[in-house]
């Protein structure tokens, strides 16, 4: 049911929930079925969030696909401060 859960969830409430999670077994307070459980829905929660990233790392890449665009990259910038610089 957590699966269907993270599926509806936003990234970044699927990672704030995982954080909660970490924080949760690290202080050791959870009973071993409770901490089996917690752990499974953090297995889930990593997944989701990695498939996420995946998802918009690959959308980013098709978009940049095109080589029109270049990310950071400042030297057109500079070029074009220089050209109005020169009466442009």
């Amino acid at each position: 049911m957590a699966e269907k859960v993270a599926e509806n969830m936003t990234f970044e409430a699927a990672l704030e929930r995982l954080e909660g999670i970490v924080r949760k077994l690290e202080a050791g307070e959870l009973s071993l079925d409770d901490s089996l459980s917690v752990f499974e829905e953090g297995v889930r929660l990593s997944g989701f969030c990695h498939k996420r990233l995946d998802e918009v790392e690959k959308k980013v890449q098709l978009l940049l696909a095109d080589g029109r665009t270049a990310p950071f990259d400042s030297s057109a910038d500079e070029k074009r401060e220089g050209e109005r610089g020169k009466g442009g």
